[in-house]
């Protein structure tokens, strides 16, 4: 008996540079398990669905901004912490990078977040609870008297909406909703630059990061380099000097390139012009009217194609063989017709035969059936008995 000899390989032997790992006869993508946040790749944010839909930058930046400031707002209601308002801004931003704001709801997607980073959190409310805020900040504006959400129809297809948005949500981020929030981030750096008893430096790194949830800037950038700027910005403000041979945000893995399109980000958001929500909601109408016209458009000269490339299968009207009798081709002649109702004589006859067969009663011999009918009477008579003796226990 020869000996067996063992080949073992490293992963880094078996991984096919582009390809993936090699397993046997058989290539396998790798898998990776991380906590880190799911940072997009450059084509996919300069290209957004919803630019794709012919909706302009200008106001998908304002979407996305109103439908943060929603969320935190909601959040202060529904009394959450701040780490899950946080954490629903980024799921807000990550799905519309996914899909476009022609298509899908902003207000929608705002509750259906709220509601998903609640339970994301550990700090769970309900639906009702989100629908009720969310229906107090669209009402509230101008009015003192508030009057609560009525529980109609609309209120039951609103409930369903929101929990079939968090499903839609949930789908489209392939359930990878781990968020890394920088808070605890800022803290641990300021210690380590000794100075974290600068309490106003402190407060105004966090308020910074806060506003920085209203942007993209968690899709771009590791939680550490989004910590990195905010204190950056935070001390340039308050004209702190902190350490420069060598920079101190080079100890932490951060580059200044980055530092700076952060910051140009965060301070971009103070000079946003205040368009009104109408206006958007309208330009959103337009682009959806013209997308599915474009659709409509493509349907047609595509010869029975869907927008997605889908050939479309023609369903017969019905597909009873009954609702034919009435043509006269080489497959429904009145001779076929007849060999048909043959058939299903036949069949019917062969169902009532199976039938019978299966019944309980028919299947057994007339001796073994009196038996069964007997016993059935002394069960009968044993019921009767048991209720006497149970109401002479009674009296």
């Amino acid at each position: 008996m020869q000996p067996t000899i063992e080949y073992v390989m490293a992963a880094e032997d078996l991984r096919i540079p582009g390809e993936g790992i090699l397993i046997g006869d058989k290539i396998y993508s790798g898998v990776t398990l991380t906590l880190d946040n799911c940072l997009l790749p450059l084509e996919r944010l300069q290209q957004s669905p919803s630019a794709e839909h012919g909706l302009s930058a200008d106001t998908e930046e304002q979407l996305r901004m109103r439908g943060c400031e929603l969320i935190q707002a909601a959040g202060i209601l529904l009394r959450l912490p701040q780490v899950a308002m946080a954490t629903g801004q980024i799921l807000f931003q990550r799905f519309y990078y996914c899909k476009s704001f022609v298509r899908h709801c902003a207000e929608m997607v705002a509750m259906a977040c709220v509601h998903l980073a609640s339970k994301i959190e550990e700090e769970p409310r309900r639906v009702r609870d989100v629908l009720n805020v969310f229906y107090h900040l669209k009402h509230s504006k101008g009015k003192r008297a508030q009057v609560p959400m009525p529980l109609d129809a609309s209120y039951i297809s609103a409930k369903a909406q929101v929990i079939k948005t968090e499903r839609r949500v949930l789908k489209e981020l392939g359930f990878c909703v781990h968020v890394k929030h920088p808070h605890k981030i800022i803290v641990m750096y300021l210690q380590v630059l000794e100075c974290e008893k600068n309490t106003k430096l402190v407060q105004t790194a966090w308020n910074y990061m806060n506003d920085s949830l209203r942007t993209d800037v968690f899709l771009r950038f590791s939680a550490e380099t989004v910590a990195c700027a905010c204190i950056y910005l935070s001390a340039r403000t308050l004209q702190i000097p902190l350490p420069d041979q060598p920079p101190w945000f080079l100890l932490f893995g951060a580059s200044e390139e980055d530092l700076r399109e952060i910051c140009g980000r965060i301070l971009r958001l103070y000079s946003l012009p205040n368009v009104s929500l109408p206006s958007m909601l309208k330009e959103v109408d337009q682009c959806h009217l013209a997308l599915d016209a474009r659709i409509a458009k493509a349907k047609l000269a595509g010869g029975g194609l869907l927008a997605v490339g889908t050939p479309t299968l023609d369903v017969p009207s019905s597909f009873s063989p009954a609702s034919k009798a009435g043509e006269t081709d080489a497959h429904h002649s009145p001779r076929g017709n007849t060999l048909f109702s043959a058939l299903r004589l036949t069949s019917l006859s062969v169902f009532r035969r199976s039938r019978s067969v299966s019944s309980p009663l028919r299947s057994v011999s007339p001796t073994h059936r009196q038996k069964i009918s007997r016993r059935d009477r002394e069960r009968e008579k044993e019921r009767e008995r048991r209720r006497e003796r149970e109401r002479d226990y009674r009296r």
